[in-house]
């Protein structure tokens, strides 16, 4: 165990030493010698001071370029077919072309409604008062038209009460 611990500290004291030099400057390899990075020569040829023309070992290098080559007009593909079908004219209009009026008007029409059912169920009243009266022989001209009149004044009314609200 004491012999692990210390080939450890002297692996690290060596690792150490090692980054100090290389921060200084001084990169050491293992046998001493002093090593420095070669710049890769890519365009230009020190050789024959000349540039170099891209050969077929250049070609054959993979790159990003060429792995994404036919993506990009897969991806616009896909988009302009998506975006035909999120357009569909069929699809984003209405049924009927006069649903938003309806809707619309549909509180106007509420009021309307109740109206209409009232004066509905006055006009089925007078019917029956009349067939009564008929059947009972009396038919008092005077009296049924002094009730119209009256149920037209007391409707007037009840709309200008609701025309309020």
């Amino acid at each position: 165990m004491d012999n692990n611990l210390a080939a450890n500290s002297a692996a690290r004291k060596e690792r150490l030493i090692a980054l100090r030099r290389r921060k200084e400057g001084k990169d050491v390899n293992g046998n001493g010698e002093s090593s420095h990075f070669a710049f890769k020569q890519r365009n230009y040829d020190p050789e024959t001071r000349t540039l170099r023309k891209r050969g077929q070992e250049d070609e054959n290098e993979d790159t990003v370029e060429k792995a994404v080559e036919g993506l990009a007009e897969q991806i616009i593909k896909e988009d302009e077919e998506k975006r035909k079908e999120e357009l569909d004219l069929f699809n984003i209009q209405p049924k009927r072309a006069n649903w938003d009026l309806k809707r619309d008007m549909n509180n106007r029409m509420l009021k309307l409604d109740r109206k209409t059912n009232e004066s509905i169920a006055t006009l089925f009243r007078q019917r029956l008062q009349s067939m009564k009266k008929e059947q009972k022989g009396e038919i008092d001209l005077l009296a049924s038209m002094n009730a119209q009149e009256h149920e037209r004044d007391d409707f007037v009314e009840n709309d200008d009460e609701s025309d309020d609200e």
